[in-house]
């Protein structure tokens, strides 16, 4: 299939990350290559852009693009971005990149993470993504070597699914849907979206099945968060993000949901602070140095015409910060 995906925001996130000829930057989530690209033109020839995704899909088409434009600074890599520090050191000894002194650990001036879904990964009839097409129950990224999507649905006990519902997705009615699912794979598997979709139909009520939102949106948002580890994998991805920033480099996150921007905005905070004792303490006891200058005291929205023109932008929410 032809992938096609649009960079949320890209004006936005070019300007705080402001990459220029020779520096080095990280795309922690190539998908469509558009922030990639980009960087790539800004940094030339004397730069260097690592970026990686666990999709295959997403690799096979950067390698495409970086032949249109005939790009020669660009590292592909497919992996999960929760690797990063390992990814970094494994092509050190391959690389030409600046090392920070001393300790000789290799550094960059900016890193990006876009924690969307691809527009190419939602029309994938192979994969579950969405509830629009009728498909193979998979919200895998990747090869997955945890639990997939199809064994979470058909082997949870219902209390652990509401959980899932609740946590993840922030569904009203999650033990409802949870009772609907272990009843529905008592008579036969749940294998595709579409039977998923007609369960959580069956378990809303009625006046709840026409609002603003697809009735589905939330538990396939849920079972896919459940499924790639995506926020155990931000939490984890962050700090080795923040070691590898040069001073005065930058990081610019965008997300998607509140379940991420809170994890951003916690970890931001957190690091732009020199202590962060409870306030019950009468000392500081952490001996904690702040790391981080925060440069989006508001989270960043994308602007009314990039709405109109990508619908999927609305919901988008991008926080960026600066190493000190």
């Amino acid at each position: 299939m032809i992938y096609q995906h649009t960079p949320v925001m890209l004006k936005e996130v070019l300007e705080y990350l402001n990459p220029k000829p020779g520096q080095c930057f990280i795309d922690c989530t190539l998908g469509g290559a558009g922030y990639t690209i980009e960087i790539a033109k800004k940094v030339g020839g004397g730069g260097k852009v690592l970026a990686i995704d666990l999709d295959e899909m997403a690799i096979k088409n950067a390698k495409l693009q970086i032949t249109n434009y005939k790009l020669q600074n660009i590292i592909l890599i497919n992996d999960n971005f929760k690797n990063l520090s390992k990814i970094v050191e494994d092509l050190t000894p391959t690389l030409s990149l600046r090392r920070r002194g001393g300790d000789g650990h290799v550094e960059f001036h900016g890193i990006v993470l876009d924690l969307g879904l691809s527009s190419a990964q939602l029309q994938d009839r192979n994969r579950g993504f969405s509830f629009q097409l009728d498909a193979p129950l998979n919200m895998a990224f990747g090869q997955t070597a945890g639990e997939t999507t199809e064994r979470i649905v058909n082997n949870r006990r219902a209390e652990e699914l509401e959980r899932i519902f609740k946590e993840y997705g922030e569904e009203r009615f999650a033990k409802r849907i949870a009772r609907k699912i272990v009843e529905y794979r008592k008579l036969k598997s749940i294998k595709t979206t579409g039977q998923m979709v007609e369960i959580i139909k069956s378990a809303l009520p009625k006046k709840y099945l026409y609002g603003k939102i697809h009735p589905a949106t939330r538990v396939f948002q849920a079972l896919r968060i459940a499924t790639n580890k995506e926020l155990e994998n931000l939490e984890q991805v962050l700090p080795q993000a923040m070691d590898l920033l040069a001073p005065k480099g930058r990081i610019a996150v965008v997300s998607y949901h509140s379940l991420e921007d809170r994890i951003v905005k916690r970890f931001f905070k957190r690091e732009s602070k020199d202590c962060i004792c409870p306030p019950s303490y009468p000392a500081c006891r952490c001996h904690h140095k702040a790391r981080l200058k925060i440069l989006t005291p508001r989270v960043v929205r994308a602007s009314e015409e990039e709405v109109l023109n990508n619908p999927r932008a609305r919901s988008a929410k991008l926080r960026a910060a600066e190493r000190m």
